[in-house]
């Protein structure tokens, strides 16, 4: 086997000798280079992280890792595959695609740089517990998306042949068409800087408009995507969100109103209707999670809450600490007790649990009281004498 090995390659040229083994070498180099040093800088990796999984940044950072490889890989992969084209063949036209994809993966790597240090600085904030608006970070994303891509293009027309500042010139009536066909897309466009500038709503809000109620999922370049409470998933296009009223119930800061009446029999012991009235008041003072001037405190102190001034911050920053508890009305059969109270907590969960734990407490208040809760019901009184029946409706 040696022998026959030996003879063909005493056979051939040595030129054509020194190619086979020229191409022999790029491809165990390409082997080498995917399925071992590769495969083992990502096992190196994942011990790594392994060991510091806690830090958030890290768990950032993992996922990650294999966009920030890929490009590195596909330039390296094109670097052989041009060696091993380069044994064959060779010409200006390969050349010039060899150069685009050098470019193409560039971009790729210069867009995942890009969007890698991004997403690290919304990491820190987050740890930092410091506000952040997500749809900052998605708009300039895709911004740089864009303007890579516009590149790209423009290479290839250069290496093309093509001379882009004759292209550019001539697109004089033809830009114009081409600005008329795309003026929604603009339109939706600069409506999405509105809103974003505005701050109308960020990525995550609740928002009711009359397309639409649900939170905010993405804020894009055109439209705004909406994930419906019946988990339906909805796209509106920035100008309508822009030309209509949209409300945000996220824009709260401490307050979530609880309004219902507690109907009562009435009575004319006016000094047990008051005394319930002050039970139920000290109750929701001391309630820890109805909102009164003592948790808003913080607030006042640090003036993000204040009475008086050119405009109103509870207003500004959605806080409400209004409590009521008044005898309403009297109607035909009850007397009322309006109960108008804000909750600390703005979520809808804890927002239920907090109004049945109120609920619960005015039950036993009023179970501790002489005072009854009024209901509809029907008494038939007989009179055995005289054989008449008559209904008493309450």
């Amino acid at each position: 086997m040696n022998d026959f090995l030996y003879n063909i390659f005493t056979f051939l040229p040595k030129e054509t000798v020194d190619n086979i083994v020229y191409f022999l070498l790029i491809v165990l180099t390409f082997y080498i280079f995917n399925k071992f040093l590769k495969d083992t800088v990502k096992k190196l990796f994942k011990i790594y992280y392994l060991k510091k999984r806690d830090h958030q940044f890290n768990k950032f950072i993992f996922p990650r890792y294999d966009y920030l490889l890929k490009p590195i890989t596909y330039a390296v992969n094109l670097y052989l595959l041009t060696h091993l084209i380069n044994i064959f063949v060779s010409s200006l036209l390969i050349d010039k695609i060899i150069f685009l994809g050098y470019v193409f993966i560039f971009l790729i790597f210069m867009y995942e740089i890009i969007k890698f240090f991004l997403h690290g600085a919304l990491i820190r904030k987050v740890e930092k517990e410091k506000e952040t608006r997500r749809e900052l970070f998605n708009l300039f994303l895709n911004i740089t998306k864009i303007i890579l891509i516009l590149i790209a293009f423009l290479l290839t027309l250069t290496q093309s042949g093509i001379d882009v500042t004759a292209l550019v010139t001539s697109f004089g009536i033809g830009g114009a068409i081409l600005a008329l066909s795309a003026k929604d897309t603009l339109t939706n466009f600069f409506d999405s800087i509105r809103l974003i500038s505005s701050d109308a709503f960020r990525q995550g809000d609740w928002i009711q408009t009359d397309y639409v109620d649900g939170f905010v999922t993405e804020i894009g370049l055109v439209s705004t995507k909406v994930r419906t409470f019946s988990n339906s998933f909805v796209t509106i296009p920035n100008t309508k969100l822009a030309n209509n009223y949209i409300k945000n119930w996220s824009k709260r800061l401490v307050g979530r109103k609880i309004k219902f009446n507690i109907k009562l029999k009435i009575q004319n012991d006016k000094n047990e209707v008051d005394h319930v009235i002050d039970e139920i008041l000290n109750m929701l003072n001391n309630h820890k999670d109805i909102v009164n001037d003592e948790k808003l405190q913080h607030l006042i102190n640090t003036n993000r809450v204040y009475e008086n001034g050119l405009f109103n911050i509870a207003d500004k920053y959605g806080v409400r600490k209004t409590m009521l508890v008044y005898l309403d009305k009297i109607d035909t059969y009850s007397m009322d007790i309006l109960v108008y109270v804000f909750s600390v907590s703005i979520e809808w969960e804890r927002w239920l649990q907090t109004k049945q734990d109120v609920l619960k407490d005015i039950i036993d208040i009023i179970d501790k009281s002489k005072l009854e809760f009024a209901y509809p019901k029907e008494e038939i009184m007989l009179d055995l004498k005289k054989g008449v029946s008559h209904n008493l409706k309450e």
